[in-house]
């Protein structure tokens, strides 16, 4: 038998950069890493260029955001930016039907969007995981800037490795693991997101503080009121600090997720689910809320943590303006989110792998789930609201 054997090591670096009025004349933040970033235009080198694709809503509530970008990239020599901006729906709608991902790829195509080129992606979480697969797949791989524009995109998904696209019905069935080549949060999209949006990134923050970071959540548990009331300072530090908590988990463990450990998406399982019972009339932010409640109940339920533990979750969460019960947990006698659970376990693999609590700021992996005290939960969440 002959045989050869290949090992390699691929090294991604990317940086997260925290702005305001990104797109601003003298805001040199963007140009200046773009003009650093591979080779100088020159003799012999190709002139790198960008194609920005911008969600519809950020475009309808900075309408001067076009016009900036245009201005913003007048007369560089190192970038060109490419004739047309592309604008597209955000939200769940943009990555439940291929019209989009087909028009971004048309896009990358038509304008010559190489290697060596960028596609910068403004928009909410689910916009650039939409755009990311797009990029990931195009050429085998074009580089791809993203710009969040949510609370939930700056503080967790716009941060992170993974893209994707909805397929069969179910939640990122296409996707890839493909890093930005960096992260630019711009505060001033926050101004002018709704109440509900404002509120439902959040939901990450609690997430990633109650299974890795005591000290955080006890911050939260102090500036909850001044988040549902639009702190902007609570807010910036609030993005920073979950951010930098995601990409510490990311750096430190199983980027590509090749093991079916997932303690970042603790409360999930039931939100992805709960989305699609709902028709995504609630936000993700607002699904994982519930999820995590859930979840919580849970853990207390099966003697993990206090009843006084889960009274501090949950009042940090009402506090914070989420609703923690939905009617579509317990449609069909909870057999839906039976289905759920089932559909996590596929997406991991095949072997279930859900992240609980065993104290405040301290998740555990636990491989089964006692459905009917999941019921239970369900219903101590049902009674509580």
């Amino acid at each position: 038998m002959s045989q050869i054997q290949q090992s390699f090591q691929v090294q991604f670096s990317y940086n997260i950069l925290f702005t305001e009025n990104l797109f601003a004349p003298e805001n040199t933040t963007l140009i200046t890493f773009l003009n650093n970033f591979g080779n100088h235009y020159g003799a012999n080198q190709f002139r790198k260029k960008i194609l920005f694709v911008i969600d519809e809503g950020v475009a309808e509530n900075h309408q001067y955001l076009q016009e900036a970008i245009k201005n913003y990239f007048a007369n560089q020599e190192e970038i060109e930016l490419v004739a047309d901006i592309l604008v597209l729906p955000g939200g769940e709608q943009v990555k439940n039907d291929e019209i989009y991902l087909a028009q971004t790829l048309r896009a990358i195509d038509t304008y010559g969007i190489d290697r060596h080129s960028f596609v910068a992606a403004i928009g909410g979480g689910a916009f650039l995981d939409m755009t990311g697969y797009a990029s990931a797949i195009a050429h085998r791989g074009v580089k791809h800037i993203r710009i969040p524009t949510t609370v939930l995109s700056q503080n967790d998904s716009g941060v992170g490795v993974k893209n994707g696209v909805n397929y069969f019905g179910k939640k990122n069935f296409l996707g890839t693991f493909a890093p930005p080549v960096a992260v630019f949060n711009d505060s001033t999209f926050l101004k002018t997101l709704s109440d509900r949006d404002w509120r439902s990134g959040i939901a990450e923050a609690v997430k990633v503080a109650l299974i890795k970071d005591l000290a955080f959540f006890e911050w939260l548990e102090n500036k909850s009121v001044l988040l549902a009331h639009r702190d902007e300072e609570s807010m910036n530090e609030q993005i920073f600090r979950c951010a930098e908590l995601h990409v510490q988990h990311i750096s430190s463990g199983d980027p590509f997720e090749s093991g079916s450990a997932r303690p970042l998406d603790f409360g999930h399982w039931a939100a992805h689910k709960l989305e699609y019972l709902t028709n995504f009339e609630i936000r993700h932010g607002e699904a994982v809320a519930i999820g995590i409640a859930l979840d919580c109940a849970y853990s207390f339920l099966k003697g993990m943590i206090s009843e006084d533990a889960l009274d501090r979750i949950l009042l940090v969460l009402e506090n914070l303006g989420f609703d923690l019960y939905h009617p579509a947990l317990a449609e069909n006698d909870k057999i839906n989110l039976w289905k759920g659970l089932n559909e996590f376990r596929e997406h991991l693999g095949g072997r279930l792998t859900i992240t609980l609590l065993e104290g405040l700021g301290k998740g555990i992996e636990v491989h089964e789930i006692d459905f009917e005290l999941v019921k239970q939960a369900v219903d101590y969440l049902e009674k509580r609201s």
